[in-house]
């Protein structure tokens, strides 16, 4: 069986896609697995029992898959170009390898498979995970690197978090996007929440991975962190709340170095320029729950079109600013 379910979104924008896979046939499972991840051959121990299940979510450059597969599985597979997370639920992933790397995953371990531009190899046996690829140039999008206007492509250095905490804080994250971002086509073709997932997703894999990005400041930065940056760097936040942005569109803007911009706004606001972002966007939210009729707006309507996809989170960071609540607001 495979279902391929589209959320269609206006001419010019990105859809949220569903894909479904659900089959025991070993030879429709690997054409499967090589258009869906890359090109690859697979092999069963198990030929009594080859059933896979298989569920796609994909928003722009972010696809996550829940895998169940009742079998033993070898696989290798050709470079994804693509940062590849996985997560195990049940089961193991053994013998896994690629070019420095071998290493075993259990329940509860999240890993990045390998490096974008390396084959990988390893055996499934029995298992339930997630996968989780994501666009390497997201990294970049979201860190501190070298030089503006000689940028370096983010690279991760490890396969394994640097700490039990930053393992489950990504898990969390995963598990947070499939859950919220993408449970509702409605509000996933949102481009603020399209936007806000990426970086949000992004941002947690250079959390919990060693990675090249570069975070302290040097002297040039500091030096082109005073007010004339920020004041800059308010006025493109303020001209384009309604559009996706990234901490590297705002540095561009304001014509200094990400960190530089970070730097900045840590001085002069003692916030990130992400937090303001999000600042900004709620006020516009409060203003629009101000001025619509109640019976033709939702606060979630609302609250997605400003990019905040989890209806609990909003409210608590709306009463916490407002000191009343969404809905409140909206009636009155």
């Amino acid at each position: 069986m495979l279902q391929d379910d589209m959320a269609w979104a206006p001419e010019g924008e990105v859809a949220m896609s569903t894909l479904v896979f659900d089959s025991d046939d070993l030879e429709r499972t690997e054409d499967f697995l090589s258009k869906a991840y890359a090109k690859m051959r697979i092999g069963s121990s198990t030929p009594s029992a080859n059933r896979a299940r298989i569920r796609r979510d994909t928003i722009e450059s972010i696809t996550v898959d829940e895998l169940d597969l009742d079998f033993d599985m070898s696989y290798a597979v050709s470079p994804l170009g693509r940062i590849c997370l996985c997560v195990v639920h049940s089961g193991t992933i053994e013998d896994h390898v690629y070019p420095g790397v071998e290493d075993a995953f259990g329940p509860g371990d999240v890993v990045s498979l390998a490096p974008p531009d390396l084959p990988y190899s390893g055996r499934v046996r029995g298992a339930r995970y997630n996968i989780t690829m994501l666009d390497p140039a997201l990294l970049s999008q979201v860190a501190a690197t070298v030089e503006q206007r000689t940028p370096q492509p983010v690279r991760l250095t490890g396969h394994r978090p640097h700490s039990a905490a930053a393992a489950g804080h990504l898990r969390r994250t995963i598990a947070y996007v499939r859950d919220h971002a993408l449970s509702d086509p409605a509000i996933a073709d949102q481009p603020l929440i399209r936007a806000t997932v990426s970086q949000l997703l992004a941002g947690s894999v250079l959390t919990a991975f060693p990675n090249t990005a570069l975070t302290d400041p040097t002297a040039s930065d500091r030096n082109d962190a005073h007010p004339d940056t920020l004041q800059r760097a308010l006025s493109h936040i303020d001209d384009h709340a309604a559009e996706p942005l990234t901490v590297a569109d705002i540095a561009a803007a304001a014509h200094v170095s990400i960190r530089a911009l970070q730097y900045a706004f840590r001085r002069h606001l003692d916030t990130t320029p992400m937090a303001y972002v999000r600042r900004v966007r709620l006020a516009h939210a409060h203003h629009d729950l101000v001025t619509a009729a109640p019976e033709t707006a939702t606060v979630a309507d609302i609250a997605t079109r400003w990019g905040f996809f989890h209806p609990a989170r909003f409210a608590a960071l709306y009463r916490e600013t407002y000191r009343t609540t969404p809905g409140a607001t909206l009636r009155r």
